[in-house]
Parts: structure tokens; C-alpha cells; sequence
């Protein structure tokens, strides 16, 4: 049977779906504000992330005085750096960006779980999503796939995605923009009748 929800139409079976759809056109993203966190451990792979992520921003309407943007020595330094910016109140989301590579200790797996625990939790306490855009891969190989190489499924291009439609979903939920039409769950039929969209920055920082 088919099953509707706001921007989404999936095709289901009573057990498992055969697949999802999402209208991106729901995806503008020219009255949100968006913080980037990136590690400088594996430059090449975060990097391509990045920059992938940053172009499909601005494809999404993102203005670049709206996109805030530092950096942190590793993964396992995002939680702290995402909290900062959540409590800042300059951004309705941020995208967490790094790469983590299993090696022959337990380090791998110490880290990503208490990445993906902290980010969960940071966003959770501040009502500010993190979209988790950290790699956790087996081989250096798996990650180029995922980012820098030829043919690359980079995934910076839907983690970028994700994070904004998070940053109109919280918008909405908030009635931080009640003038836009997109209503991705929260808004009300006469949403745009009233109200004033929320601040928007006014330039980039550094913080």
C-alpha cells in the first residue's frame, strides 16, 4: 500500500518498504541558518565532504552570510564545538563533519560511539539538530568512496540536505517562520497569516 506523510510518498509492503521518495523542492533554504563543524583529521576525505556539502547549501538557497562555519582538531572534539555554537543561538542546524578509519586498536570504536552519543545528546538538550556527518568505515578505501573519489557517492551532498530540512522542521515546530508555505509537520493551515520569520545572521563567523 502507499503511505503519505508531509514531503515524503513511500512504497510499502506490510513488512519492509521497497523504497522512499522525498520532494526537495520542500528544501528551501534561504531563511535558515546553518553551522559547519569540520575536523582536520583526514583533510582529503573531510574536505571533499565539505565542500560537496557547502555547494549543495547554496543549490538549496542557503545564503553564505548564513552559513557558519569552524573547525576542531577531531571527531572527538564535535560534541563540545556543536554545543558552543547550539547555545550561541546563530543557528537553526549544524553538520558535523569528520572521518574516523577502524585500525587494530579499540580507539575506533571508543570514538564513534561517544561522537554519535554526544551529538545525540547535544541536540536533544539544545533543540538544535546535528546531522551526523562523520565516516565510520572499516578501510581508507570505503571512505574515498564516500567522499573524494572518482565516481564518489559523496555523502556530504545528502548530509547537507539533511540538515536543512531539520533546520525547517525546527523552524516550524518553533513557529520561528510562519510566512513560508513549507509546513514539514508542525505548522498550521494559517501558518503564514501571521508572524515574523526568525533572525537571520549577519555575517559569517568564527567562533
Amino acid at each position: 500500500r502507499q503511505r503519505r506523510r508531509t514531503g515524503v510518498v513511500a512504497q510499502a509492503t506490510d513488512k519492509t518498504a521497497k523504497s522512499v521518495a522525498f520532494d526537495e523542492s520542500l528544501l528551501d533554504g534561504s531563511k535558515v541558518r546553518i553551522g559547519i563543524i569540520s575536523t582536520r583529521w583526514n583533510p582529503t576525505v573531510v574536505g571533499a565532504l565539505k565542500d560537496a556539502a557547502t555547494a549543495t547549501l547554496t543549490e538549496l538557497g542557503v545564503k553564505e552570510e548564513n552559513v557558519f562555519e569552524t573547525q576542531v582538531p577531531g571527531s572527538w572534539e564535535l560534541p563540545s564545538a556543536a554545543r558552543f555554537l547550539a547555545l550561541s543561538g546563530r543557528v537553526d542546524a549544524i553538520l558535523c563533519l569528520g572521518c574516523l578509519v577502524k585500525g587494530d586498536t579499540m580507539h575506533f570504536e571508543y570514538i564513534a560511539q561517544a561522537v554519535s552519543s554526544g551529538l545525540m545528546s547535544v541536540q536533544l538538550q539544545t533543540s538544535v539538530p546535528c546531522t551526523f556527518g562523520v565516516l565510520t568505515t572499516l578501510t581508507e578505501e570505503q571512505a574515498a568512496l564516500r567522499s573524494y573519489a572518482d565516481g564518489a557517492d559523496n555523502h556530504g551532498v545528502s548530509w547537507a540536505k539533511t540538515a536543512v530540512e531539520m533546520a525547517l522542521l525546527r523552524q516550524s515546530a518553533l513557529g520561528m517562520d510562519k510566512k513560508t508555505n513549507v509546513a514539514l509537520g508542525f505548522a498550521t493551515d494559517d501558518a503564514s497569516a501571521n508572524g515574523k520569520p526568525g533572525k537571520v545572521g549577519e555575517k559569517k563567523i568564527y567562533f
